[in-house]
């Protein structure tokens, strides 16, 4: 008789990724736990589970499942996912013209008075203008409307919403840590920076708009697995976030793990989360934003932008900006540090300038030595690093820091940084991949939603081939093998989550997360990567991920409890 327990996945091959490189043709799985119990040939995978059922997968590929070591997965549905509109140049909307189509279309279609949300405007990559009040008025002369700029450090909100939140007769304070653009007479202009004060502009508007925030998020995950993704992270988690997250990872056939990072400016950083699904939820450590974004001229840079006309059109200040950027003063770093470095937490710092990198690692030095850390595994995480130099890296790796860098940042805007931004030794080298790998910060790569679709293979290709979407090479000495990028996709990610144990190769003992591909990434052109590999399914502790039954499933959940999560918070990215 057959054993239910225990399952035998048959393949063209497996890509183990352990330390030895280990090729097979299959693997044997309890059922009962989702954990490897073999890995090898069909008949060494028979005779460790000879009453095993046995899938065979064909010619298909199976390696462990992506990990997107750096995401915002639930406020990426809430804020991407219909009945939002997604308007990123990378999603459809490439000019200023497809965008104003777009506001035109939604107008028309949306019935009167409803207010509606846009996410992923891109001033740099589509041409658009500031949009203030005045300008989305032409579009939107009497619903509420707010637009999200695809950075997440800024919103814009036309008249409508300043009307219906009482700010044209009392415009309000800049909160701390944000701050509202006005003219002359102190009025609002439409524009909100950062985080406090977008979610002012932003949240009254998207708690209409979203009726079921756990659906939305749920089509966010789905997306993800779809793209090979079973482990990520949330980088701006928040205590209100706990009931969503839970929710969904409680689900059946849930198919994304999910580590949490507690903002430092959110409720109790220092918190324990009591999750009542910990392998599939957990909280790993605490969230810092050193500086801005590149994109809208807020990272802390030492060297300045090119008097370019794309730099010109942007608005951005030429700078350089040196720690004016820098979003906290060095006394209030050391005391977060302080704070919940004592407590045992991995700490997670976003920073994309080279000066914000270079105190990120002043800080975190005088900080692991305070606490008697320094040579120990803390895994303490800088996230993003896009104009980090290979003396940098060298320095993290030294003191145990490890860096997780974002592919996304040189896919879109790569030839823009190339030349148009920032001179060629700048801008082509931006994403050292090769610089952190020879580091030995053991980097990894992420998406860091929603700023950019959750598209590991596309990463991995780029990062092999340091070619941008229009065919042109930048930096080709910073290019990884397929091998690396591979590792960075996986156990890299797994590691700097805490779960390298478990997770991240496929072993004996560790659970059976899985990513089946058409056909073997180490045999194709890396050029041809995404043309030539597709994702054909995710497996979760050994079970093939059926998305349509997980999707129904949260979209029959009562929304009311949830509703709320639509405005919790939303977060700042790249």
């Amino acid at each position: 008789m057959t054993d239910p327990t225990t399952s035998i996945l048959v393949a063209g091959a497996v890509l183990t990724l352990d330390a030895h490189d280990t090729r097979a043709t299959a693997l044997a799985v309890d059922d009962s736990t989702g954990r490897i119990l073999a890995v090898g040939s069909s008949e060494d995978c028979r005779a460790a589970a000879p009453d095993a059922t046995v899938t065979d997968l064909g010619t298909h590929v199976l390696l462990p499942g992506f990990v997107d070591a750096h995401s915002h997965p639930f406020l990426s549905g809430v804020v991407t996912q219909e009945p939002v509109h997604w308007i990123a140049p990378y999603v459809g909307f490439p000019t200023w013209k497809d965008v104003t189509d777009e506001f035109t279309r939604v107008d028309a279609a949306t019935p009167d008075g409803h207010p509606v949300f846009f996410n992923g405007v891109d001033r740099m990559l589509q041409g658009a203008p500031i949009l203030t009040a005045d300008v989305l008025d032409r579009y939107f002369p009497t619903r509420p409307a707010v637009v999200l700029d695809n950075s997440g450090h800024l919103a814009y909100f036309n008249s409508a919403v300043i009307a219906g939140n009482g700010w044209d007769a009392t415009p309000p304070p800049d909160p701390v840590g944000g701050s509202y653009s006005r003219d002359d007479t102190g009025h609002l202009t439409g524009l909100a920076f950062e985080t406090p004060a977008v979610l002012g502009a932003a949240n009254v508007v998207i708690a209409e708009v979203v009726p079921h925030p756990l659906h939305s998020a749920a089509k966010w995950y789905a997306l993800m697995a779809r793209n090979g993704v079973t482990l990520t992270s949330e980088h701006a988690y928040d205590t209100p976030f706990l009931q969503g997250y839970e929710a969904l990872a409680t689900r059946p056939g849930c198919p994304i793990r999910v580590g949490l990072y507690h903002m430092s400016i959110g409720d109790d950083p220092g918190a324990v989360v009591e999750s009542s699904a910990p392998d599939m939820l957990w909280k790993q450590g605490v969230k810092l934003w050193a500086d801005g974004s590149p994109w809208v001229g807020t990272a802390a840079l030492s060297f300045p932008y090119l008097e370019s006309e794309a730099v010109a059109a942007a608005q951005i200040p030429i700078g350089p900006s040196g720690e004016s950027n820098m979003n906290y003063t060095r006394s209030e770093l050391d005391g977060i540090l302080d704070e919940f470095g004592g407590q045992g937490w991995q700490f997670a710092f976003h920073c994309n300038g080279d000066v914000g990198l270079d105190v990120v690692l002043d800080c975190y030095e005088a900080a692991l030595e305070r606490h008697g850390l320094l040579g120990t595994d803390h895994r303490w995480r800088v996230e993003h690093c896009g104009a980090g130099r290979g003396d940098q890296f060298d320095r993290a790796a030294r003191i145990g820091v490890t860096i997780s860098l974002a592919p996304f940042q040189f896919i879109y805007w790569g030839d823009l940084l190339d030349g148009q931004l920032f001179p060629p030794d700048i801008g082509s080298q931006w994403q050292r991949f090769a610089a952190a790998w020879q580091a030995g910060v053991q980097p990894s790569l992420h998406n860091d939603g929603a700023v950019s679709p959750p598209i590991p293979l596309l990463n991995i290709q780029t990062a092999v081939t340091r070619t941008t979407p229009s065919g042109a090479v930048h930096g080709a000495n910073q290019a990884l093998t397929m091998d690396q990028a591979l590792r960075a996709h996986t156990i890299n990610g797994a590691r700097q989550l805490g779960r390298d144990h478990d997770l991240g190769t496929i072993e004996v003992g560790k659970l059976a997360d899985l990513v089946e591909l058409s056909a073997d990434p180490m045999t194709v052109d890396p050029h041809e990567l995404t043309s030539r590999v597709e994702v054909r399914g995710t497996w979760v502790a050994g079970r093939r991920v059926d998305l349509p039954a997980f999707l129904a499933d949260v979209q029959a959940i009562d929304p009311a409890p949830h509703r709320r999560l639509a405005t919790a918070d939303t977060h700042r990215c790249c």
